[in-house]
Parts: C-alpha cells; sequence; structure tokens
C-alpha cells in the first residue's frame, strides 16, 4: 500500500486562509519522491488537502473535479465552500462500507471569512479555524492550540492573527515537523 504520510496545516484568519503541505511521499521508511504535492484547488476560493493512501487520494480528487465542473455546467456559477464540504460528506459517506483512506481538510474563503472543513474516513466533519492532519498532525495540533487557538493562555493578551504572523507560523511548525517527524520533508508547498 502506498501512503502518503505527510503534514497538512491549514489556519484561517479574517479575511485570508493558508493550507500547506509537504511534497515528500513515503511508505514506512521508504521514500517514493520528494515533490508530491497533497494539496490541490477546486476552485479560486478553495483547496483541499489530503493525507493517506494515495491512490484514494487520487480517485478522490479527480471525482470531486467532475463534480465541480459537472455544477458549474449545469448552475453557471462555481460551488461554494461549504457546499463542496457538503459534497464531499456525501462521496466519502457513499463509501462508508468500503471508505477511501484519505483524510481530508478543505480550506476555503466564503462570505469573505475563511474556513475549514476537517473530515474523517466516512464524511463526518467539522468546520474550525485551523487543524493540522497526517503523520505529523497529532504532535503539532497542541502547538496550533496555543499559538492560534489561545488555549491555556491565563493572563495573555490575545494578538490578532495576521497573514505575516500566520505565514511565519507555517514555516516554524514545518520545521518543528521535519525535525520529529521521519515522514515529513520535502518541500513546503501552500496556497493563500
Amino acid at each position: 500500500m502506498l501512503s502518503m504520510e505527510v503534514l497538512v496545516l491549514v489556519i484561517t484568519g479574517g479575511d485570508f486562509s493558508v493550507v500547506a503541505s509537504d511534497t515528500r511521499w513515503s511508505e514506512a521508511f521508504l521514500i517514493h519522491t520528494w515533490e508530491s504535492p497533497k494539496c490541490y484547488k477546486l476552485t479560486d476560493k478553495t483547496v483541499i488537502g489530503c493525507s493517506g493512501f494515495h491512490g484514494d487520494y487520487l480517485t478522490l480528487t479527480k471525482m470531486t473535479d467532475a463534480r465541480l465542473k459537472m455544477y458549474k455546467h449545469s448552475n453557471n456559477k462555481t460551488m461554494i465552500t461549504g457546499a463542496i464540504a457538503a459534497m464531499l460528506l456525501t462521496i466519502l459517506y457513499s463509501m462508508h462500507f468500503f471508505p477511501y483512506y484519505v483524510y481530508n481538510i478543505i480550506q476555503g474563503l466564503g462570505e469573505g471569512k475563511g474556513a475549514v472543513y476537517n473530515f474523517d474516513l466516512v464524511g463526518s466533519y467539522v468546520r474550525d479555524s485551523f487543524k493540522t492532519g497526517g503523520s505529523a498532525g497529532a504532535m503539532l495540533q497542541p502547538l496550533l492550540d496555543h499559538q492560534v487557538g489561545f488555549k491555556n493562555m491565563q493572563n495573555m493578551d490575545h494578538v490578532p492573527l495576521s497573514l505575516d504572523r500566520v505565514m511565519r507560523l507555517v514555516k516554524d511548525v514545518f520545521i518543528s515537523a521535519v525535525e520529529r517527524d521521519g515522514f515529513t520533508g520535502g518541500a513546503l508547498g501552500s496556497a493563500s
């Protein structure tokens, strides 16, 4: 099984949203390539980041892209991020007896505000403002909880998120991931 042990990271702010992933594609401790991006642009305002089984990731993104094209052809407009999340729920749940082995994070801008949708294997999702996924995700989520979600901060002023601060944080998070997780590496691919 060719898996993509990967780190996908999404952070939203007031009027921006940043998604980033590494580009290493590995199985166990074998690196297949250093140049396999895990972020796929669905629309001008929506990006999906995937980690898991490479074949299922390719199938799922092709199916999603086909449905988005059919929607645009039928309705003469582009599907919004929230509707794309609902559509992905339907696609994933239709395979719940033999699920795609892919963990998805959709990020986008809707109504002038960033949104993150984090999915499980069978399509259940939660809307959030930041999330990590992949092999280093569990290790780095507490850092984001503190730095972005301002959890466990007592008597400290919350500094509003700016795009510049988020970009610096994303770089620091990926440097930390590469230091501690052997599956994360390659280049840093992002979209904002």
